[in-house]
């Protein structure tokens, strides 16, 4: 999807700009500017739609309709929508806001902000061509379950008083009769409002959080992992998720380095382990969900997938001896 822009920032940074790549500073600035131009775009597309969008359909049916169905399903469809959207963590949080804005209950946009990072596509296809079909069947399966689990333990707790952020009521049609009482130009223009509004309050968190996972991505190497994190030792799992929450990647850019680490030495549970805190708990994320999200709901998060994660690289290695 944004292969244009991994293009133009490499073009940018080591053609006009000088660097070379393979450096640390280069590599470092050239995954800043995708990265943050990348959900500049998805924040601003995808906040202005759903609120365009919610100007002419009734959200509140739709959210009125998946609350009353049995918990699992809308759980198992918001984590399902995550394996389809090839998002890592901070790129799915605008859809995460968008879920939010739509009043959909807060568990549910919670199974799917952790799928999306963890269980996409190209995920499962890589773990397919590196490990074999057993693998990435059982990943895919765990990281379902834990998206599943994790979400209706959020949507049970009623946290929604810890979402920051406010959910302004859009103006749209009831009936036919009111159908032309807002015109198009009114829509498009306090859905803008919103938006802007919106990406004002978030977009330096946005920089500050991309910018530590820039630094990270570019200057921490494969060997301080493996030393500290490899092994069969008990509390390697605990080291790598520990070592993971800082940095940030997705999972098809982290993948190749799982590889890596399990040549040296490392379990392929605790290497998984790694990678899923990686993808769906970096720091980068909390510091961007940090202004939509109380640090009590962010941490609420962190510890339930934590956790969950914890116990998929204990299963693995368990299974795997």
């Amino acid at each position: 999807m944004f292969d244009w822009l991994v293009n133009l920032s490499a073009i940018f940074v080591f053609n006009i700009l000088g660097f070379e790549k393979g450096t640390h500073l280069g590599d470092a600035l050239e995954f800043f500017i995708f990265d943050t131009i990348k959900i500049f775009i998805l924040l601003i597309t995808i906040i202005y739609l759903v609120t365009l969008l919610r100007s002419y359909f009734p959200i509140e049916k739709a959210r009125d309709y998946i609350s009353g169905k049995n918990k699992i399903v809308g759980h198992f469809l918001a984590a399902i929508f995550g394996v389809i959207t090839p998002f890592c963590s901070c790129s799915a949080i605008p859809l995460f806001l968008g879920f939010l804005q739509a009043r959909i209950p807060l568990g549910v946009t919670f199974s799917y902000l952790i799928s999306a990072p963890l269980s996409d596509a190209v995920v499962i296809a890589m773990l397919f061509s590196l490990f074999g079909w057993k693998i990435a069947l059982l990943y895919v399966c765990l990281g379902l379950l834990i998206a599943i689990i994790a979400g209706l333990v959020i949507g049970s707790m009623n946290l929604e008083k810890e979402v920051l952020i406010e959910v302004k009521a859009i103006n749209n049609c009831c009936g036919p009769n009111e159908e032309n009482k807002i015109s198009f130009n009114q829509r498009l223009k306090e859905s803008w409002e919103y938006t802007s509004d919106i990406f004002k309050k978030i977009y330096l968190y946005v920089i500050i959080g991309v910018g530590i996972g820039a630094f990270i991505h570019g200057y921490v190497p494969t060997d301080f992992i493996s030393s500290y994190a490899g092994g069969s030792v008990w509390y390697a799992p605990i080291v790598a998720v520990i070592m993971g929450i800082p940095m940030y990647s997705n999972a098809a850019g982290i993948l190749p380095l799982v590889e890596v680490l399990t040549q040296k030495g490392m379990l392929l549970g605790t290497a998984l382990s790694f990678m899923m805190a990686v993808v769906a708990l970096s720091l980068p994320e909390a510091m961007i969900l940090k202004r939509v999200l109380s640090v009590k709901l962010i941490g609420i998060f962190f510890g339930i997938v934590g956790f969950a994660i914890l116990l998929t690289g204990y299963l693995f290695n368990m299974i795997l001896g």
